[in-house]
């Protein structure tokens, strides 16, 4: 049989997100069965040191069984119920508590998401209509940055700084418009040309993640602040990678550096993975038209999972582990340690530059970037497994438990791709 309606021979039935499944097809699916600590098993039981943390969220390391525990108890006790109008489980309640004390704002209000692209999403429209209930409707563009990534719903897709993840969609939110990453005249050149009275808000990661990994220039964070502030324009942080730790030494980036953002965007390492869970931190500026008593004000826009009972149960059990194991020094050593580690691959011919230093994060910007999808499985030769992201670079972000010594065997194993990469 031939044409459209013919049956694609297919090894399997799962359709991976960001993937070429004409190359899946061809090659195979990896299947993991178990995690232990930084590591992961597949089904023939080989062990690979997870070099990614999943997928920048297993922060506090695999098998971690007091979150399942957590899971487990609420789930019996109250599994999951709708947030919606004046309805809130005890437990979501207690988390939202819990965030507020450790938000980068004091005061802030917490709206729950099921992940980080629904948490992009809700601080876009909250944005514009936080501007609509300002009686200044005509604030509606949105900026973002070159090489960003803010999600693959439609708001953060049409933010995005990466060409090829907009590509074939079309238009998909008006008004938007990016500028160049690290430079903050970029921006109010941007803003100047719009219009400040028509720009609602910038998105702005503090760490560059799935873009490649690009550290913030010297002082680019807080001159893009102060450009915000100067001309009225609500600054977000896409703190879902950064937040709850992986920036080093603090909950959120935005607080060690004193941003003070409007809205924090996070998700991820809120429950390190081990639930699907997103929030949005939202800073008195922004909540308090929405909260005026008799005012009559709704934001209509929520999620079925929004404060999810079973997910906030373990997020409030991720949170105390983190405290009670110091894991936020913890990111801080491990970000040290990758610098340490990993910098001396840059002298590698095959490596144009290591981008490390701050937060427990790495990328390797490899010569050819063609090879690094094909160097990430290679890679796995050597018990590593890791993934390409941004423009040939190998992405590094593992779980704040990693030892010194564990880093030095990522390094050591990277180094031997390398070096097979060059003799082939």
């Amino acid at each position: 049989m031939s044409g459209a309606g013919a049956r694609v021979r297919s090894m399997g039935t799962l359709w991976h997100p960001f993937s070429d499944m004409g190359a899946v097809e061809q090659t195979g699916e990896l299947i993991l069965t178990r995690g232990e600590g930084v590591h992961v098993y597949d089904r023939d039981d080989r062990r690979y040191l997870d070099a990614t943390a999943g997928l920048w969220f297993t922060n506090v390391g695999h098998g971690r069984g007091e979150l399942a525990d957590a899971a487990a108890e609420q789930m019996r006790r109250l599994a999951a119920y709708s947030t919606f109008g004046d309805y809130a489980p005890d437990t979501t309640v207690a988390l939202a508590d819990r965030l507020e004390g450790i938000a980068p704002v004091a005061g802030s209000k917490i709206f729950f998401t099921s992940g980080g692209s629904d948490s992009i999403d809700t601080a876009a429209k909250m944005a514009r209509r936080y501007w609509v209930e300002q009686g200044r409707p005509d604030k509606t563009v949105l900026l973002s940055r070159s090489k960003a990534y803010h999600g693959m719903h439609y708001a953060g897709t049409a933010l995005a700084g990466i060409p090829g993840n907009r590509e074939g969609y079309g238009e998909l939110v008006p008004d938007t418009a990016q500028v160049e990453w690290d430079s903050a005249e970029s921006l109010r050149a941007t803003i100047e040309s719009v219009g400040a009275d028509r720009v609602a808000a910038f998105f702005c990661e503090p760490i560059i993640g799935a873009g490649g990994v690009y550290l913030p220039p010297e002082g680019y964070l807080a001159d893009v602040r102060k450009i915000c502030t100067e001309h009225d324009i609500l600054f977000v942080a896409d703190e879902v990678i950064t937040g709850y730790g992986r920036f080093g030494g603090s909950w959120f980036a935005s607080s060690a550096l004193g941003l003070e953002p409007d809205m924090v965007a996070t998700a991820k390492g809120l429950t390190s993975g081990y639930a699907p869970m997103g929030a949005v931190l939202v800073a008195p500026r922004v909540w308090e038209p929405f909260f005026r008593p008799d005012a009559g004000v709704w934001f209509r826009h929520g999620y079925t999972y929004s404060g999810h009972a079973a997910a906030a149960a373990v997020a409030l059990a991720n949170l105390d582990l983190i405290e009670r194991e110091g894991l936020l020094d913890g990111a801080a050593r491990v970000a040290e340690s990758l610098h340490r580690e990993l910098a001396p691959l840059a002298e590698h011919d095959r490596v144009v530059e290591v981008r490390s230093g701050l937060g427990a994060v790495a990328a390797i910007q490899l010569a050819d970037p063609p090879t690094a999808m094909r160097f990430a499985v290679d890679i796995r030769r050597h018990g590593i497994a890791t993934r390409a992201c941004g423009a040939g670079a190998i992405q590094i972000s593992p779980a704040f438990v990693m030892s010194d010594e564990q880093v030095q065997e990522l390094a050591a194993a990277l180094r031997a791709g390398l070096d097979e990469m060059e003799a082939a």
